[in-house]
């Protein structure tokens, strides 16, 4: 199988993260500059057979757009342009942000790790995947045809 890719896109850093081949276990890959987002793909896809990228799609609380979303949907135009062969898929990342300071509080890190906006961008990114893997193996299950063979 093929790892999945998860992106938290932001105007200045960007959070990745992916699964393990059997698309089971998220773990957080890197944060980098936006700048540097497309290249870095390019390179990673070029190393690692990923099937499909998962992109958070930042809304409101009340459901609306946020100003960032025109650049995700840009993003993700590009993507399918140079990448029509690994689908992108966007992904409601409402709260994300939250629910990284938090697992930095619970994991007992200090004040000063948990304002690393590098690392918040990097559990961002995990949250989308676990998210989206809890939403496509409900009860966490297995995936389909993993032991088909």
């Amino acid at each position: 199988m093929a790892r999945i890719l998860a992106i938290d896109y932001g105007k200045k850093r960007t959070g990745l993260a992916v699964t393990d081949t059997l698309q089971i276990v998220p773990g957080a890959l890197d944060t980098l500059d936006t700048k540097r987002l497309m290249p870095f793909l390019n390179d990673y896809v070029k190393k690692e057979e990923v099937e499909r990228i998962i992109i958070g799609e930042p809304v409101q609380p009340n459901g609306r757009p946020s100003e960032n979303l025109q650049r995700v949907k840009q993003f993700e135009a590009e993507w399918r342009k140079a990448h029509p062969e690994i689908p992108i898929e966007g992904y409601d990342e409402r709260f994300t942000s939250v629910m990284a300071h938090r697992t930095m509080i619970d994991a007992g890190l200090r004040k000063t790790a948990r304002q690393d906006k590098a690392l918040v961008d990097k559990i961002s990114a995990t949250i989308i995947l676990q998210n989206y893997l809890d939403r496509i193996h409900p009860l966490g299950g297995m995936p389909s045809g993993l032991f088909d063979k």
